[in-house]
């Protein structure tokens, strides 16, 4: 049965300089694994403090937000980088990213799943979690946008189509025995449902990807139904977590839900939709019209890409107007994204990280007691 979560966030936490340090430095396998689970014990710890009730590792074992997909998966190529634009329009990093090249492998051989995708994450949180565990994952949408070249892996699966049929197989089949290990709360992050909401992004389908964007969204939603049929169990809350970039504060689409409003809200059959709902980039609370009885949606009112912290009274403010359109029951209230979607982390503190955590709890409290 599906619990409330009131108060909820994304996944992913910033790494501590220590860890980051590790990391850059490759340390040996046992003394990153000792800095990881030292770490993650402290999150869990301030999760707690804070008054959540699902807990997350912070993805702090991770590179990325995707990378436990392609550490567990062979057949991407990570040698050559491919240009990503994380913020259309705006000023990039003057320091790229060390993890770019790990964001951008190219599918060039046959996929093959060598370990379980949360193997190195989900025994130390069934161990040390302060209670619920919430596990988060990548959408198989992810990856044909940003793992498929035309020239590559086209002698593999020959289009996109066929290469997220690839990745759903796999996902789903390990997603089904993840519902049975003792997790309390499934979430798949979706970012490129963005493409279907930003003009820009749905030519870019086109032209580079080969694929009329109309089908191309009729298969990500049977891909991630499939995933989130195999998380079904009673004690599993599934939800999906919909955003626009979110990589060293920067973001890469924008629009509101409209395009896709009636056929997201009806037709995936999920527990909670995550929204960004961070500033005007996402649009109005209208389309929040077409979600139907037994669905909620987490508003995500917090920036994680801004370090001052909201006001509690617009935030109050803001959950009025949106049970305006879906009745306050359905709703709850989280940060926009995650701290850190690439272990670099957005561009704010551990301490303006922790304070915003702590305001999502206030508020929910305030409202839903």
């Amino acid at each position: 049965m599906s619990k409330s979560y009131r108060a909820d966030h994304v996944g992913s936490l910033l790494r501590p300089a220590e860890l980051l340090d590790a990391r850059h430095s490759q340390v040996s396998a046992q003394v990153l694994q000792a800095l990881e689970d030292k770490h993650i014990l402290r999150v869990l710890q301030r999760q707690k403090e804070i008054g959540f009730e699902a807990f997350t590792d912070g993805e702090l074992r991770r590179t990325n937000f995707m990378s436990d997909f392609t550490d567990a998966v062979d057949g991407f190529d990570f040698s050559g980088e491919v240009a990503r634009m994380w913020k259309e329009g705006a000023q990039k990093d003057k320091q790229a990213s060390p993890t770019v090249s790990r964001i951008n492998g190219i599918v060039n051989a046959a996929l093959h799943q060598k370990q379980p995708l949360t193997g190195r994450e989900l025994p130390f949180l069934r161990t040390h979690s302060q209670g619920a565990i919430k596990i988060t994952l990548p959408s198989a949408t992810q990856f044909p946008a940003i793992s498929f070249k035309y020239g590559i892996t086209d002698v593999v699966y020959k289009d996109p189509y066929a290469l997220l049929d690839a990745i759903t197989a796999i996902m789903a089949e390990d997603i089904k025995c993840l519902a049975t290990s003792g997790i309390s709360y499934l979430q798949i992050d979706a970012p490129r449902y963005s493409y279907y909401l930003d003009p820009k992004w749905a030519a870019w389908m086109q032209r580079e990807l080969r694929v009329d964007p109309a089908q191309m969204l009729s298969a990500s939603l049977k891909a991630d139904n499939a995933c989130l049929a195999a998380a079904k169990h009673p004690n599993v809350t599934r939800a999906i977590h919909l955003c626009r970039g979110n990589n060293r504060s920067h973001w890469y689409a924008e629009g509101g839900y409209e395009a896709i409003a009636e056929r997201i809200f009806h037709e995936l059959d999920v527990d909670r939709f995550l929204l960004e709902y961070d500033d005007e980039r996402s649009g109005t609370f209208e389309p929040l019209l077409y979600v139907p009885k037994g669905k909620t949606v987490v508003l995500g009112l917090v920036s994680t890409k801004r370090p001052a912290l909201e006001r509690k009274e617009d935030l109050l403010k803001r959950i009025d107007e949106a049970a305006k359109v879906l009745p306050l029951e359905q709703l709850a209230i989280s940060p926009q994204c995650g701290f850190a979607s690439t272990m670099e982390g957005n561009l704010l503190t551990e301490d303006e990280q922790w304070a915003k955590l702590q305001m999502v709890v206030d508020v929910a409290r305030d409202v839903w007691g």
